[in-house]
């Protein structure tokens, strides 16, 4: 088994030191759904939700929730982001949100891609629960991450 990086010589969790790491450039990308009702979606789609405009709300709390990753979980290492991204797409049952996250760094980005995912189906949830409070965030997940020693992954 190999060692476990955010423990130390204790078993302490602590942040793992990323200061002799070269830097490049890394990029992230992740996904999740949120699935309603028809007429939530349809209220969605057409802009009249009762709190106004769920995804232009949704893509900046997202945006600004990658941004704010390291505040949120302990060991991340704050990073100088150049981009994140948040995207909408409609799907029969609900709405997909894509997030990407890019930089020149020493570590990657990967959590900050979820993050941002995570707080934009949060935030259509709370835009639109007067409509259904049965919406189900679900499938929240990385789809692919490039840069650093391990290189790029993709899911399967």
């Amino acid at each position: 088994m190999s060692k476990l990086t955010h423990l130390d010589s204790t078993g302490t969790a602590s942040m793992v030191d990323v200061g002799d790491k070269a830097e490049t450039r890394r990029e992230a990308t992740a996904t999740g759904m949120i699935a309603m009702s028809a007429d939530a979606l349809t209220a969605i789609k057409r802009g009249d939700a009762p709190k106004g405009d769920v995804l232009g709300t949704a893509r900046i709390a997202g945006i600004m929730a990658g941004k704010k990753t390291s505040d949120l979980i302990p060991l991340c290492h704050p990073l100088a982001i150049t981009k994140i991204t948040v995207e909408f797409t409609f799907e029969q049952a609900g709405i997909r949100a894509t997030a990407s996250a890019r930089l020149t760094g020493k570590t990657g980005v990967e959590m900050e891609a979820l993050t941002a995912v995570s707080i934009a189906l949060l935030t259509v949830y709370d835009m639109a629960k007067a409509l259904d409070k049965g919406m189900v965030i679900k499938d929240v997940r990385l789809l692919s991450k490039t840069g650093g020693k391990s290189g790029d992954w993709i899911a399967d």
